[in-house]
């Protein structure tokens, strides 16, 4: 009888000392279910961070812009290095414009570049002629967004949305 029970405890420990194929398997699939959930939930939001980044650096870069405008009475030309010129001061033929630049207007280290490593669009644009809005900004400033391509639907623009907003009576 003795015997019998030292048997059993020892059948016992065995079975306790390690885990089965099933319980591994389970615990496989489980880990499994987790990613796939992580992948569902947050590869969208990722996108729409990428959306939100490039909005932000587009506000910081007009506001830059408009400083620029403010310090010399234009925005800055292709002559001076479009955007570029935030940055780093250009090479003015009137000296007196040389003077006026304050900058920079960006933030040390700043990149001109949006999270899909495309950089930022800068054009200015011929003056608004009757008929059209007026209160239009005299330049675009946009990203051409995941694509790399620009004019498609993808592409993020600073100034859309403030337009479609008050329009649409936000």
């Amino acid at each position: 009888m003795k015997l019998n029970n030292e048997l059993l405890r020892t059948r016992l420990a065995r079975r306790a000392a390690g885990f089965t194929l099933i319980e591994i398997l389970l615990v496989i699939v489980i880990i499994l279910m987790l990613a796939g959930a992580m992948v569902v939930f947050v590869l969208p939001q990722q996108k729409g961070a990428e959306k939100n980044t490039t909005k932000l650096m587009l506000a910081q870069v007009a506001t830059a812009l408009d400083t620029y405008r403010l310090n010399l009475g234009h925005y800055p030309s292709e002559q001076e290095g479009g955007i570029d010129a935030l940055a780093k001061k250009p090479t003015f033929e009137n000296e007196r414009m040389g003077e006026k630049w304050q900058g920079p207007y960006l933030k040390p280290g700043t990149s001109l570049d949006d999270p899909w490593g495309n950089k930022l669009r800068y054009e200015l644009v011929a003056a608004a002629s009757e008929g059209e809005d007026k209160s239009a900004l005299p330049y675009k400033l946009f990203s051409v967004g995941p694509d790399g391509q620009p004019d498609t639907d993808d592409d993020i623009k600073h100034g859309a949305e403030t337009a479609t907003e008050e329009n649409s009576g936000r």
